[in-house]
């Protein structure tokens, strides 16, 4: 199936001049527009999940777009709409970028039927950002359920190129059952990386896995927490956040030093259509990255 790509909004030249601050409201108009992208590769991930790598066509657009790990773009599809969409790939990639996308509705139907050169459109980066500077110099763990293993691809893109920068790593990803499981092809060039510990566990395994069987804090039985050197990324269903980071603070890792990325149904990207919001909060704009803290303070946010 091929999508024809339909004009949008073009973003001038003299727009290019400044980096975006794509965090501040006041200059969220600056990213309601669209770059004309197209879809340069497909990887079949599951039975549910494809990998599009996806490059911006404008070769000054392309070297303008850049993101912090944990944000976001809005993906459109001519003639069917738009969805908000994780990046899964390193920062530091100028060429293209990973979006790992789930095959759940009228859009992400469509784009699991494209292929190679299809016509798309991106706008944003959007929302907030895991503070990864802020924690050089630390542990760092990277725990991961089902398909939040996704926007955690981000983060650890970002450890793996700075590996100087952290100390002990730690990777944690678990799933229901092993057909679920993202990434396989990159586990073992994960686990051959210096100083980083990568476990994988499945809670229902079927006659083929050989590996680790229950929840994903089973996993942190064997770990070590130092509280005031260690930070936690924690990515997957906000029912896991509970476990996990409850877990972590009985350990007694503070809550300010773990970051969660919620997962809201988002439309608009810019706060303006109001279906991602939490009380005042907007998870479009003061998230999706949340320190642990904030989220508990959050009513009904997980």
């Amino acid at each position: 199936m091929s999508i024809e790509f339909q004009p949008y909004d073009i973003i001038k030249d003299t727009d290019m001049t400044q980096p975006i601050d794509f965090n501040q409201r006041n200059k969220l108009k600056s990213v309601d527009r669209a770059f004309k992208a197209e879809i340069t590769n497909i990887i079949r991930l599951t039975d549910m999940e494809k990998l599009f790598q996806i490059r911006i066509v404008d070769d000054a657009e392309r070297q303008r777009f850049t993101f912090l790990p944990g944000q976001f773009v809005m993906l459109q599809v001519p003639g069917y709409g738009e969805v908000p969409i994780s990046i899964s790939s390193s920062p530091s990639a100028k060429g293209h970028i990973e979006l790992c996308i789930r095959k759940a509705g009228v859009v992400t139907n469509v784009l699991h039927n494209a292929r190679r050169g299809a016509k798309v459109g991106i706008r944003g980066p959007f929302g907030t950002h895991f503070p990864m500077v802020q924690m050089h110099g630390s542990d760092v763990l990277l725990i991961a359920g089902g398909l939040g293993l996704a926007p955690l691809r981000a983060p650890m893109f970002y450890v793996i190129e700075n590996r100087v920068s952290f100390k002990d790593v730690h990777i944690l990803y678990g799933t229901r059952q092993p057909d679920q499981l993202l990434f396989r092809y990159q586990y073992e060039e994960w686990s051959l990386i210096d100083d980083i510990n990568l476990q994988i566990i499945v809670e229902r395994p079927d006659a083929t896995w050989a590996g680790r069987v229950g929840l994903i804090t089973k996993l942190l039985d064997n770990i070590t927490i130092h509280p005031e050197k260690t930070y936690a990324i924690v990515c997957g269903p906000p029912v896991m956040f509970k476990f996990v980071c409850g877990r972590l603070n009985q350990m007694g890792l503070p809550m300010h030093r773990m970051f969660v990325s919620l997962e809201r149904r988002m439309h608009c990207g810019m706060g303006k259509c109001c279906r991602c919001n939490i009380g005042s909060t907007y998870t479009c704009i003061d998230g999706p990255v949340f320190d642990y803290w904030s989220v508990m303070n959050l009513k009904e946010a997980i």
